[in-house]
């Protein structure tokens, strides 16, 4: 590894130069292990610790397939995936590598009694599956996270949609939370030279995430001038949306939990703030229980005074069962609730007369496709859209950087060091840097 961390570092090694490197039989690797997922039996989700089930130390390098590469990765990032694998909720993710496992000798390879985590990366190229003609040897990259077969003709218009649709390092083995990852040739994309390898890895899956929910046809579809209520505006999902509805003429309404977020998203160009601290919304009586309308029409008011008298168009959920009854109510007729995620919860309760009867439509939506990533990223790349991260761990502490995730003790993205030895590195483009170095660590430390 030391051999290919030189030759990146280098900044002069040609394509024939890491080709020519000899790979390593073992590699560090942030995993979970197959025989301990009842370690946390009869504990809450908030009691699992993801510093007791997250294991760093060398596994195997797989054999490498048609259509893949392998990635020498400099930089990866936390995303809830990583704490859901963590805490072997909802499910244990080894039942996802069981099942891609027995679709043939090639899958089989993941089925393993231990998973690699991770679904972002930046890094560089090492070698390349037959079949691979895009990219070689050297390419400094960053890879989104849908992993898709094709072979059948449902994921033809929308890749989103092939039966065999996963998410890597979530639903495949050999993640980014790594010093080596296998990816499919087709999740790789040119890294943004102006930004730190662990700067561009942070966005990856939550930037194509929020790019599909909110601005693609197969989400919410926004248009200039819309209003869009933004859960957890200052977040991971929620900091790229903001990004995005000011970024193409909408206006964010950005719902928050203090003002120290508050904050962040003003920073960001955003005006229409809701601290939810403040204002003391209850939704829920109990855990079993919704409050009746009169605080989602406490909400609405608020929403109402702070357009000009105007309901929201597009609704950018992710919390899921604490905030869908409310974000549905307040939409707007004919209006849209975009979904993911579901961190507070995965059963939903709205009343169905405030959707029904107002022509209002739920959308649901996972990740992204390769066009939807690539534009995505096209955004980074340019400076239309920035990273948002905020802290940065070395691998051996990911079980810390996942623990302050699953507390939600963060803000932004987290980021994780892999084989870079320090933060800073990897910048190629500094007079862009330069440009937008304000926006670039406008969560830094937060």
């Amino acid at each position: 590894m030391q051999n290919i961390l030189d030759a990146i570092q280098s900044g002069n090694a040609t394509s024939e130069d890491f080709a020519s490197l000899e790979l390593p039989e073992s590699y560090r690797a942030a995993f979970v292990k197959k025989e301990e997922v009842d370690m946390f039996e009869g504990l809450t989700a908030k009691e699992k610790d993801p510093r007791k089930s997250l294991h760093v130390e060398d596994v195997p390098l797989p054999e490498l397939g048609p259509g893949e590469a392998f990635v020498a990765v400099m930089a990866s990032a936390i995303n809830y995936n990583t704490v859901w694998t963590s805490i072997f909720e909802p499910v244990s993710t080894f039942g996802f590598l069981e099942r891609y496992g027995r679709n043939s000798e090639l899958t089989k390879r993941h089925d393993l009694p231990y998973h690699v985590v991770g679904s972002d990366l930046a890094g560089v190229v090492l070698k390349t599956g037959p079949g691979v003609t895009k990219w070689k040897p050297g390419d400094r990259v960053v890879a989104h996270c849908l992993s898709v077969e094709l072979e059948g003709p449902d994921g033809h218009n929308d890749t989103m949609l092939d039966t065999e649709q996963r998410i890597w390092g979530f639903e495949t083995n050999f993640g980014g939370l790594a010093d080596v990852a296998m990816v499919k040739a087709n999740q790789l994309m040119p890294k943004p030279e102006h930004l730190t390898w662990e700067e561009a890895a942070s966005p990856g899956l939550v930037n194509c995430t929020a790019y599909r929910q909110l601005v693609s046809k197969n989400g919410g579809d926004m248009k200039q001038g819309d209003n869009v209520l933004i859960w957890g505006a200052s977040g991971g999902l929620g900091g790229f949306a903001t990004q995005y509805a000011l970024n193409g003429g909408a206006t964010p309404v950005c719902v928050v939990s203090n003002e120290e977020k508050a904050a962040i998203a003003r920073s960001m160009g955003a005006e229409l703030i809701i601290n939810r601290s403040e204002e003391g919304y209850k939704f829920w009586n109990d855990e079993n229980t919704q409050q009746d309308p009169k605080e989602w029409k406490r909400f609405g008011a608020k929403i109402r005074e702070l357009t000009g008298g105007e309901d929201i168009d597009i609704v950018f959920e992710h919390p899921g069962r604490e905030t869908f009854g409310a974000s549905v109510f307040v939409t707007r007729k004919g209006g849209t609730i975009t979904t993911c995620a579901s961190t507070s919860g995965y059963m939903h309760e709205y009343d169905n007369r405030y959707l029904w009867m107002n022509l209002k439509r739920i959308i649901s939506s996972h990740f992204a496709n390769y066009r939807e990533s690539w534009e995505a990223n096209r955004l980074i790349a340019k400076g239309k859209i920035h990273p948002t991260l905020s802290r940065t761990y070395t691998l051996d502490e990911v079980g810390q950087a996942s623990l302050d995730v699953h507390q939600n003790a963060h803000q932004g993205k987290v980021g994780v060091l892999c084989l870079a030895p320090e933060e800073g590195l990897g910048v190629l483009n500094q007079e862009m840097r330069a440009e937008h170095e304000t926006a670039i660590n406008r969560f830094r430390g937060v």
